[in-house]
């Protein structure tokens, strides 16, 4: 007799995505069976069908086809067909015969599938635990999210983000001076916050030049891949809004502030972060009708978005005005006057020369009065009195100067808001050595400076007839030149009497295969350049300007960075010194002078950067008494520009840029021009190292907090449980892996490869990659693999959200337990549901109970572990698998509510844990940030209502946590003669 009816509900053992399937017919050859769900018909053969019957038992959650659910109480049998009986969700008795169980019901609950025969490989019960237990570490370790990019770890950039991607909603400018790593800090801030589930979009704003760097970088070195956006792409959309194609959306400035119709409709989309690079160029005056479309568009943006990175390497290179501006898109509440704002950069001193007195406590009178000039609250004066007391021990002092330093560094300057670090401050940064040549001046450009000379009006007749700028006219001889080309002395091209250019062309060959860098002031200088170095010479240089394509720019560099087959000189106009990083190079030959001083060190900041393992070799080619001259020793004389970076250019150039101007032909008022500069530099520098300057040197990098966070992406780089977990994971995902030396693996689409996993495409050629960090900074061609790579999130995401591994069967040979006995290995997982955005994980990620039971319930966890029980269990075939459990349902039903009770007495201290963790943390942050607030009006108020919903939100989150079945695995134990 048949052992299946019409009407019976059964699943397909090999095809379990089909759903609930129904009996449309059968005989005694064979089986039609409909899965509703997904319109497939199957046949089967009676004697071999590969399907289990469905049956639920007493406690179980059922749905019927017309969308009504209730929990089985009983059922009954009636002509082969199960009716089940039990209450609907308002309490009312009722019955629901299986023919009219819903078809889209699915079994994805370990229970379930276990109940319905449905059990995974042994191997895949192992990963998915070993995937809770790593997950569960992984997520409470202080470094999640900074341990997985490929970079050094350096202190500064990583106390930098760190610091800021803890904070709700970070609004800060990122201001290290040239080649200190700015982008890296932000692609480790949006990286975190990312993972953490802080943020789930972002939009970056960079000049042109730099978009495709920006896009390489995140891949590279993030594994962040990010949608590039422009006019083209944006047509493409048709009429939707491009900026809703990615949730990482990449995009030129110059493009989007150029264009009001792709500003609102960037303005449309929920964005959780804008980062905007090179902010100095965002023009802003105190007078509305003067504030320029980049920095109105990026207003409006930081108005509504939550989080925004702003970066720039010269935040006043546009005077102190312009720096407020940049603090003003941060938050116009506390911004919101320049007056007021110099007014408190002038208190900066005295609380900078406390910290010094801090160091010689209890020491002088006169040192205990400066710190108490700046501490007045309760606090303050508390840890004031432990550092007075000569009664107090070492550690006692030590303790409260800590505090009482970290207090003041706290609580007055833009050190929230504006981290910034210096070479001085970081340390090892190579030695600069500048070499100038003085060449003789070309008859064609010496006629005109004569008559400079002899003509005051001349100068005005010069600038009306080349369309040039003062003082440009006379300091780019070479332009001045070429706009006068309808003199009949101007015919051959400049290149071809400027000494200069022969004067390169014996550099290039002193320096034998040393990469030179060059730039010139614009487009047209850099290409007659590099026509003067091909004809005269035979060079081949590639020109890098703005009139590039990205590609081209790329294809440039590119040529200029490879070792063997690449050219030794690149030329760039001013576009080539700002953003692209040339450090493998350190020869750098400024064809001419820019004229202004954080132009300069933008050129110098290329080549001279962390990383940089030479001393950079300046080359200047001027020409003897011309303007040219004049500039350098305004540079030299005035300011030590080329000695080492120092922030004060753009204020000096503000001083004086007008007085140079005037002076170039004039070398008795130059000299008062140097005078005059010279005598602010050293002033202002005193001023910035005794006040703002040390403040912010102090804030932006705390080596104590920077050490501890290196320490903790240590323990993760050298976690020896990351290599076993991915090899087991690779060999169950179906990834090849072929170990090719030096610590490399090649990883492979195998043939049985599950779909989907990053980097890997069946019938591509995949990746190779390394555990070693330093392995994987060496070489851009290989992938550092890590807890937070993508391809193991993605592996650890699948096991942990669906149903991989979440079933088992196994046998279980032992000379001291009988055969026939069962037992059931059971997992169960803490679920919290939260948003994302309350990173609920730092404090309670999915943690695993464990619980091994035998037949008669008693419970062995504490006696048999997880490793020592799993490598004596032997695999099962399916079939018998299936056979087993069928055998042994209401066996089985009794120990998975056993085990339930088992588990759910461990959950209250998981719980009471998870809260003291958290509100540990958040209860020292709230109160600090609060005592801060009374202080320092940087600190926001809306900054502070986060942080308390935060805290009351994961309280109430913690609390309602519950444990559900993740995953069982039966044991059946066999004799010790089996087979």
């Amino acid at each position: 007799m048949s052992d299946f009816s019409p009407g019976q509900r059964w699943i397909s053992d090999g095809e379990a995505e089909l759903g609930l399937g129904t009996i449309l017919n059968c005989d005694a050859r064979s089986i039609t069976v409909l899965f509703g769900a997904s319109q497939e018909t199957r046949t089967y053969s009676t004697q071999h069908a590969p399907l289990t019957r469905v049956i639920f038992g007493s406690g179980d959650r059922i749905q019927s086809a017309e969308g009504w659910e209730m929990t089985v109480d009983d059922s009954k049998e009636s002509r082969g067909l199960i009716v089940y009986i039990g209450e609907d969700d308002q309490g009312e008795t009722r019955e629901l015969p299986e023919a009219r169980l819903a078809d889209s019901m699915r079994f994805d609950q370990a229970r379930d599938r276990l109940l319905t025969g449905q059990v995974d490989r042994n191997d895949w019960f192992d990963l998915r635990f070993r995937t809770l237990h790593h997950h569960h570490r992984t997520e409470q370790n202080p470094a999640l999210g900074l341990a997985g990019p490929r970079i050094d770890l350096i202190p500064h950039q990583l106390y930098i983000a760190d610091e800021i991607s803890r904070r709700q909603a970070p609004r800060v400018l990122l201001a290290d001076e040239v080649g200190l790593g700015k982008t890296i800090e932000a692609g480790l801030i949006l990286h975190r916050l990312l993972l953490s589930g802080r943020a789930e979009r972002a939009l970056i704003l960079v000049p042109a030049s730099l978009t495709h760097q920006w896009l390489v970088e995140l891949l590279r070195r993030f594994s962040l891949e990010v949608t590039l956006l422009d006019e083209q792409q944006s047509l493409a959309q048709g009429d939707g809004n491009p900026f809703e194609s990615g949730q990482l959306v990449l995009a030129s400035q110059d493009w989007l502030f150029a264009n009001p119709h792709r500003q609102a409709q960037a303005e449309a989309v929920d964005w959780d972060l804008l980062i905007a690079d090179e902010a100095h160029h965002l023009e802003w005056s105190e007078s509305a009708d003067e504030v320029g479309p980049g920095y109105a568009c990026v207003e409006r943006l930081a108005a509504s978005v939550p989080g925004v990175l702003l970066l720039t390497a010269t935040p006043e290179q546009m005077g102190q005005a312009s720096h407020f501006a940049r603090l003003r898109l941060l938050d116009p509440d506390r911004y919101h006057s320049l007056e007021a704002f110099q007014e408190e950069e002038h208190h900066y001193a005295e609380v900078a020369a406390a910290i010094d007195a801090l160091e010689r406590l209890p020491g002088e009178a006169a040192d205990r009065e400066t710190v108490a000039a700046v501490s007045d609250d309760p606090d303050s004066a508390a840890l004031l009195a432990t550092l007075a007391d000569a009664e107090s021990s070492d550690d006692q002092q030590a303790a409260a100067r800590g505090q009482l330093r970290e207090q003041l560094l706290d609580r007055h300057g833009t050190g929230r808001v504006m981290f910034r670090n210096s070479r001085r401050h970081v340390g090892g940064f190579p030695e600069r050595r500048l070499h100038v040549d003085r060449l003789e001046l070309p008859s064609a450009y010496r006629r005109v400076l004569r008559r400079l000379g002899r003509d005051e009006d001349y100068l005005d007749e010069l600038l009306i007839e080349t369309g040039l700028d003062h003082p440009e006219v006379l300091v780019y001889l070479d332009t001045m030149y070429q706009a006068l080309a309808n003199d009949p002395l101007n015919a051959e091209p400049w290149w071809q009497f400027d000494p200069r250019v022969t004067w390169l062309l014996e550099r290039i060959t002193e320096l034998g295969d040393d990469k030179i860098l060059v730039i010139a002031h614009d487009r047209e200088t850099a290409q007659g350049l590099a026509d003067g170095l091909r004809v005269l010479g035979g060079v081949q240089a590639p020109v890098f300007h703005e009139d590039l394509t990205l590609v081209e720019r790329d294809r440039a560099a590119a040529a200029f960075a490879d070792d063997e087959d690449g050219c030794q000189v690149l030329v760039c106009s001013e576009i080539g010194s700002e953003g692209r990083n040339f450090q493998f190079c350190r020869h750098l030959v400024m064809f001419d002078l820019p004229l202004h001083p954080d132009q300069l060190e933008q050129r110098i900041g290329r080549l001279d950067r962390i990383g940089q393992r030479h001393a950079i070799e300046l080359h200047v080619p001027v020409f003897a008494a011309s303007p040219g001259e004049q500039l350098l020793r305004w540079y030299q004389d005035g300011m030590d520009a080329f000695s080492a970076p120092h922030g004060l250019g753009g204020e000096l150039f503000d001083a004086f840029g007008d007085a140079l101007a005037d002076a170039l032909l004039d070398e008795e008022s130059l000299d008062e021009v140097i005078t005059d500069t010279r005598e602010l530099f050293d002033r202002r520098m005193a001023e910035r190292d005794a006040g703002r300057n040390r403040l912010l040197e102090l804030n932006a990098c705390r080596p104590e907090r920077a050490e501890q966070t290196i320490e903790a992406i240590r323990e993760l780089d050298e976690d020896r449980a990351l290599r076993r977990y991915i090899d087991q994971a690779l060999d169950i995902f179906g990834v090849d892996a072929k170990d090719i030396g030096n610590d490399i693996q090649h990883l492979k689409p195998g043939p049985q490869m599950l779909d989907g996993l990053p980097g890997l495409v069946k019938g591509e050629d995949g990746f190779s990659a390394t555990f070693s960090r330093e392995r994987a900074l060496g070489r851009d061609d290989v992938q550092r693999l890590s807890w937070e790579h993508p391809l193991t999130r993605e592996m650890m995401g699948r096991i942990l959200d669906g149903t991989m591994g979440n079933t088992a069967l196994a046998l279980l040979k032992h000379p001291s337990i009988p055969g026939g006995r069962l037992m059931a290995e059971l997992v169960f997982r803490t679920h919290c549901p939260a948003p994302k955005r309350l990173h609920l994980n730092r404090f309670l990620p999915p943690t695993a109970v464990r619980v091994l039971l035998d037949e008669s319930g008693a419970n062995l966890t504490a006696k048999v572990s997880f490793t020592g029980l799993s490598k004596n269990l032997q695999k099962v075939k399916k079939a018998a698998a299936r056979d087993l459990i069928k055998s042994r349902h209401e066996q089985l039903r009794d120990l998975l509510d056993r085990a339930e009770t088992e588990a759910e007495r461990e959950l209250p201290t998981i719980v009471e844990a998870a809260q003291t963790r958290m509100r540990e943390a958040l209860d020292a942050e709230l109160t600090r940030l609060e005592a801060l607030a009374r202080r320092n009006p940087a600190v926001r108020e809306d900054e502070l209502t986060a942080l308390r919903e935060e805290r009351a939100a994961l309280d109430a989150a913690i609390e309602g946590t519950r444990l559900r079945l993740d995953a069982v695995r039966v044991i059946v134990t066999i004799d010790e003669n089996s087979r």
